[in-house]
Order: C-alpha cells, then sequence, then structure tokens
C-alpha cells in the first residue's frame, strides 16, 4: 500500500516537472521569438569633385599627399605639356608680328621715303615747267606759219604728260606724308587683337598645367603617379568636401511610417564610441526593381519595396568619416 502511494507521488512530481519544463520553455521561446525593434543600418557618404585638366600632359609634380587638408586656391599638382608651351611660343611671336604691322601702319612711311616723294614731285614739276615752255615756243611758230601742225602735236601731248606725272608724283608724295588709309589702320588693329586672343587662349591652356583646389576639403585618392601622362579630362585626384556629409540608409516601406522630407531623427555610430547623432531626412527615392524586396506573407500577398533615404548631421559630428556605419532602430 506504502509502495503504492509512492509511486503515485513520483508520478507527480515527474507530471509536474515535465509542465514545469514546458513553461519555461514556452516561456523562453515567447521572449526569444517575440518580434523586436527594426535596426536600420546606413553608411556615411560625402561630396567629392575630381580634379582633372583640360590639356594632356605629364605628371611633373604633386603639391599635396592622401588625407592632406587643402584649402580653395592651393596647388594640387603641375603637368608638363610641352605642346602647349610651344604654341604659346607660336602665339606670342604673331602678337609681335602683329603689333609690328600696327606699329608701321600708324606711323606712315619713314621720313625718307616720304623727301623722296617730294623729291619726285618737284622734278615732275619741274618737267611740267619745261614742257609748257616747249609747247608755248611751238605754238607760236606754228600760227606763224614757221613750225607744221606735227610738231605742235608733239609739243601738246608731251606737255599733257608732263602734267600728267606731275599729278601723279603729287599723290604719291601726298599718301606718303599721309600714312596708311582708316581701313588698313583698323585692319592692322584687328590683327593684334586676333593675335593677342590666341595669346589668351594659350594661356588659358597653360593654366590648367596647374591643378588648383577649387574647394576646401581633404585628398582621398590620387590615381596617376609622377612621370605618368594624363589624358584631357582624366582624373588626378579626388578631394571629399568633409563638411558636406550625409548618411544613406536603405529603408523598407513599412518602416517608413515615421520618416518623411524633413524627419528629424537619432541615430547611434558605432565607430565613435556609439556616440548619437541627430540627423535630418532630405531625399526619399524607391530603388527600383533591383533592389530587395520581401513578402508580406507566405503566400505573398503584396511585396515590400526598399526606399533610398538620406540625411544630413544637423551638425558638424567630429571624426565622422565615410564609410562609417550609422544606426537607428526603426518602427
Amino acid at each position: 500500500m506504502g509502495t503504492e502511494k509512492s509511486q503515485n507521488t513520483n508520478m507527480l512530481l515527474a507530471f509536474l516537472t515535465l509542465l514545469g519544463v514546458i513553461a519555461l520553455v514556452a516561456l523562453v521561446g515567447f521572449f526569444m521569438l517575440r518580434k523586436g525593434p527594426e535596426i536600420v543600418q546606413g553608411e556615411a557618404e560625402v561630396e567629392e569633385y575630381r580634379v582633372s585638366s583640360k590639356v594632356p600632359g605629364r605628371v611633373r609634380e604633386f603639391r599635396v599627399t592622401e588625407g592632406e587638408r587643402v584649402r580653395a586656391g592651393d596647388t594640387l599638382a603641375i603637368l608638363e605639356a610641352p605642346d602647349v608651351v610651344a604654341k604659346m611660343e607660336q602665339a606670342r611671336a604673331a602678337e609681335a608680328a602683329a603689333q609690328a604691322q600696327n606699329a608701321k601702319a600708324m606711323k606712315g612711311a619713314r621720313e625718307e621715303q616720304i623727301q623722296a616723294a617730294y623729291e619726285m614731285w618737284q622734278k615732275a614739276v619741274a618737267g611740267v615747267t619745261i614742257a609748257q615752255k616747249s609747247y608755248q615756243r611751238v605754238k607760236n611758230l606754228f600760227e606763224q606759219g614757221v613750225m607744221p601742225a606735227q610738231k605742235l602735236d608733239e609739243a601738246t601731248a608731251r606737255r599733257d604728260a608732263a602734267l600728267a606725272t606731275e599729278k601723279a608724283a603729287k599723290a604719291q608724295y601726298t599718301m606718303a606724308r599721309n600714312g596708311a588709309e582708316r581701313e588698313d589702320k583698323l585692319a592692322a588693329e584687328a590683327l593684334v587683337d586676333r593675335a593677342k586672343g590666341a595669346v589668351a587662349e594659350v594661356e588659358s591652356y597653360l593654366s590648367e598645367t596647374f591643378l588648383v583646389a577649387p574647394a576646401a576639403g581633404e585628398v582621398a585618392e590620387i590615381f596617376p603617379k609622377v612621370g605618368e601622362l594624363v589624358g584631357t579630362g582624366a582624373p588626378v585626384m579626388n578631394v571629399a568636401e568633409l563638411e558636406k556629409m550625409w548618411v544613406t540608409f536603405n529603408v523598407r516601406e513599412d518602416l517608413l511610417k515615421n520618416l518623411t522630407i524633413g524627419t528629424e531623427f537619432t541615430a547611434v555610430v558605432p565607430a565613435l564610441d556609439n556616440r548619437d547623432i541627430r540627423l535630418k531626412v532630405f531625399y526619399m527615392k524607391d530603388l527600383g526593381t533591383y533592389a530587395a524586396w520581401k513578402a508580406t506573407k507566405t503566400t505573398g500577398q503584396f511585396d515590400l519595396k526598399t526606399f533610398e533615404v538620406k540625411a544630413r548631421p544637423m551638425e558638424r559630428v567630429e571624426n565622422l568619416r565615410p564609410g562609417m556605419s550609422v544606426i537607428f532602430e526603426g518602427n
């Protein structure tokens, strides 16, 4: 009788123990399988600009190294472009020639040329005087019937030729004294302007051999080595503008309830000892069909799309670097 009672007691204890184990497993499973907060991980990014040249050349010198901070206007690298230097010499020679032509047009004829033209004119004037006197003598003799008409015609022709020669010589002297025509002067000035334009163009190409930072930042990457050739527009280096940083998150649309343009929220940066930072959303766009989709049910009633969300720090975050993870809890 006592043995049977002891067996019943043991069975009851075993049953209660089993129930306790089942309850404990159920409780642990409940807490373990209960859905916790969604963790959304993003990445810090930064605005970068590429430094390149409009002219091909060979890298002669780098004035900066990767990781170095630069200011706007700092010289980053110097290229060698012998072709551009040769074109500059040609352009300057053409400008000098145009300047000489212009000076000649503005100055007019030399004093010696003006004097020579004057002397030729005076010689022609003397010729007219002699021809006029000869003509008058022959005419008087012709009127007296002593000289034939043939002689009068010859004297008249010589007089007319002398008059024409004197007019031509006077015109040559006037032209030499007055210098070039207004149109010739304008043409000479236009040649000078064209030559100056060619020099300015080549100077702009020469300035492209000095690569200058358009904005402050940090040299992120340098592509060529000293002595290597770079083509027109080829990137020489990237410079990161650390003052222009943002964080990019890929967020499922069921977590976008409290994320809209202008929303402010708090996130954590693990690399900065889990430092809290405040962010403000400024950009949202769906990632399209190539992005990850998630079925809301096993039967696939509808799928959740993924959106790209960008947010800027509301204040400067010291030591925040591109590529660092940024985390927040979605709802």
